[in-house]
Parts: C-alpha cells; sequence; structure tokens
C-alpha cells in the first residue's frame, strides 16, 4: 500500500577524557569498529576535498578522520573543491552522527540537500534565523536522513534534545503553567509546534495520528509518515493559494457518503478560524494563521469527528486521490510504503549498526523549469 510523506558540537561519553573533555583517543580507538573506522577516515577525506581543516579534537595522532584527512591532503593537494556554507553543514552533521554512533543516510543527505532546508524563519520559534540555526533530527529515535532533517534556531535545537512527541505535549503543560509561561526556554506554543513537526516525523497508529492538531506545518523537506495527517497537511495547504473550495468540493465527493457532512462541518469551522484577524498581508502571515487555527478547540473536535470516521486504508486511498488533484505552487513528492524510512535506521533507535530502509514530502515550487527529479 502506498503511504505518503509530505516531505552541540558535544562529543558522547566514550569520545570525552576523564579530564576536561579533551578526547579519549585510545579508549575511542578501542571501541572502533571497521565501519566506524571506514566511516571517520571518510569524513576526513572530504574535508581535505574541500581544503578545510577538521576540527581540532580529531586532530591527535591515531584518529581516523585524521588518518583521513591526511591522506587526502595527498589527494587533493592544488585541486580542491570549493566549501560552501551547506558544506560546512554537511560535514558538521557527518561529525555529529560519527560521535554519536547514529546513522548518516549519505546517500540522499548532501550539501545540495542540505541547501533546499534553507528557511528565512523558524518552523518552531517564528524568530528569524541566523547563522547560528542549526539542523536537527525531528524524530529524535531515527538517524540522520532525508525526511527527518530541519532547520530551527539554537534555542529550538538545544531543547529537542531527547524529545519525544509526548515529552514535548508534556512540555507545553509544563510552560503553560509555569509563572514566566516558559519551559526549558520555549513557551508553551513553541512546544506544540515542536511537538507537531515531531509526529509528523514518526509513526504513529492510525487512530492517535488522527487526534494530533496540526500546529505546525511541515518545513520544507520534512516527511510526514502518517496518511490521516498527511491528509491534515493536504487540506490545509489547500487555503494557500486561489481555487481551494474547487479542489475540497472535489476531495469532498470521493469521501464515502457518511464523512462528507463531517468533513463539510470541518471545513466550515476552520476556514473561520484562518481569516478571523482579517486578510493576512503575506504569505508567512498566511501560514501562521493556518497553523494557529489549529488550537482553536472546537477545530480539532470537528477534525477528529471527520479524521476517526476513516480506516487506516480509506485514509492512504483518499490521501492519494488528494495528491492527484495537486497544490497549487507545491510539488509532491510521494514514496511507496516499502522505503518509508529508507535510511532512518528506525530498527535500532537511530543507531549506525542498523540497516536502514520515504513518504510525501512538501516543498515551494521553484519558479524555474521543471524537474522530474525525485528526492
Amino acid at each position: 500500500m502506498a503511504q505518503t510523506s509530505f516531505a552541540f558540537d558535544d562529543l558522547p561519553a566514550p569520545l570525552l577524557a576523564a579530564q576536561g573533555g579533551t578526547p579519549a583517543v585510545s579508549d575511542a580507538l578501542d571501541a572502533l569498529t571497521d565501519a566506524d573506522f571506514q566511516a571517520g577516515y571518510a569524513i576526513g577525506w572530504d574535508h581535505a576535498r574541500h581544503g578545510l581543516l577538521p576540527p581540532q579534537r580529531h586532530l591527535l595522532p591515531g584518529n581516523p578522520l585524521r588518518q583521513g584527512w591526511q591522506a587526502g591532503r595527498g589527494a587533493f593537494a592544488g585541486r580542491t573543491r570549493p566549501a560552501h556554507p551547506e558544506v560546512h553543514s554537511w560535514l558538521h552533521l557527518r561529525i555529529e552522527a560519527w560521535e554519536q554512533g547514529l546513522a548518516f543516510e549519505d546517500l540522499l543527505v548532501t550539501p545540495h540537500f542540505l541547501k533546499q532546508l534553507g528557511a528565512s524563519t523558524c518552523p518552531v520559534s517564528r524568530e528569524a534565523l541566523t547563522d547560528q540555526a542549526r539542523v536537527v533530527r525531528l524524530n529524535q529515535a531515527a538517524g540522520y536522513a532525508a525526511g527527518n532533517l530541519a532547520l530551527v534556531c539554537a534555542r529550538v535545537a538545544q531543547a529537542l534534545q531527547g524529545i519525544t512527541g509526548a515529552s514535548a505535549l508534556a512540555a507545553a503543560r509544563e510552560a503553560a503553567s509555569s509563572a514566566d509561561g516558559l519551559f526549558r526556554q520555549l513557551s508553551a506554543a513553541e512546544w506544540e509546534r515542536l511537538a507537531c513537526l515531531v509526529l509528523l516525523a514518526t509513526p504513529q497508529p492510525h487512530e492517535e495520528a488522527a487526534r494530533c492538531p496540526l500546529r505546525a506545518l511541515p518545513p520544507n523537506r520534512v516527511r510526514v509518515l502518517n496518511p490521516i495527517q498527511g491528509l491534515q497537511v493536504w487540506l490545509t495547504l489547500q487555503i494557500e493559494l486561489d481555487g481551494w473550495s474547487q479542489r475540497l468540493n472535489r476531495l469532498a465527493d470521493r469521501l464515502p457518503e457518511t464523512s462528507r457532512l463531517a468533513f463539510r462541518v470541518f471545513v466550515g469551522g476552520f476556514l473561520p478560524r484562518v481569516w478571523q484577524n482579517g486578510r493576512p498581508a503575506s504569505t508567512e502571515e498566511l501560514k501562521q494563521g493556518l497553523e494557529d487555527a489549529w488550537a482553536d478547540e472546537r477545530v480539532l473536535r470537528r477534525w477528529q469527528h471527520f479524521a476517526l470516521q476513516l480506516t487506516a486504508d480509506q485514509t492512504a486511498k483518499l490521501l492519494s486521490e488528494a495528491l492527484a488533484l495537486g497544490i497549487s505552487g507545491r510539488r509532491v513528492h510521494q514514496h511507496a510504503d516499502s522505503r518509508a524510512t529508507d535510511g532512518w535506521a528506525l530498527e535500532s533507535g537511530g543507531r549506525a549498526d542498523a540497516g536502514s530502509r520515504v513518504r510525501v514530502q512538501f516543498r515551494p515550487m521553484l519558479r524555474r523549469k521543471p524537474s522530474t527529479a525525485s528526492v
């Protein structure tokens, strides 16, 4: 069955010496497997390929990363490649994954891919992103893989470490009840948006996913792993551009007759929440209005009443039909269920020692010659 996904530099304990945070090279090397060594060596090699010096902590004798860098310096002498900002980010993420023993899917996660994650505002805090922005794993139980990565501000990146969807929702309640309205530097609304993004990238039972409010739209290249949330995203994005009413009516015609009334009641309750503060002045204001409409309890109840009438199989079929109707201004990539989470290493909690296995992701339509390339 086809499914849809809408598309710190801290060392782990084994790599830290007992004193002062200096890498314990001998201990680390003892723990290295051949795969670990090859991964570190390749990272060093690519530093040399781009004429970059690896972090000082990895330049001690015997470090695989240093060995790869030294070999690469000889191989690429005088003919290195440019080191664009996304190359720095790519190498940093690979080191981060290697140090933590996490899987890094290097077939799709390339400098070019990371460039496509670029955004002007953080999807969680809504503040302007600076050069302190971080690429993070949304699902902390998965590795560094296409569809599980997003660009967020440093404050959100710090709070995300070790967080699940459930713990993020608990943190939102903590923030709401605190005197200053914050918990670990995030407000209740920010925790709710973070929880939403984590849950979009986390496989869930149909009934649980159907109860989630869409407090944050998926950023570019983030995959939505649960079909009912994919349908939720599709419906919400219809309001972005003209022609939405026709597309929603066409989708309603494809619904089981018993669900049509519930669908129309949901749409009739959702739209006023989006427009209640007047017509948005910008695309970003509209996006935030769409997300904020899901904070309304009445909207969520109406959505749940509709969504829980559908089975998982009905939802998957309906989503495929919805995607065929298109979304103005966006490309949608849909992937077979058997490849839903390629490279995520979910079986091992994101650890690098497991094999890997991409769903539908939404991203802005580029104003250039259309490409048939698929992520």
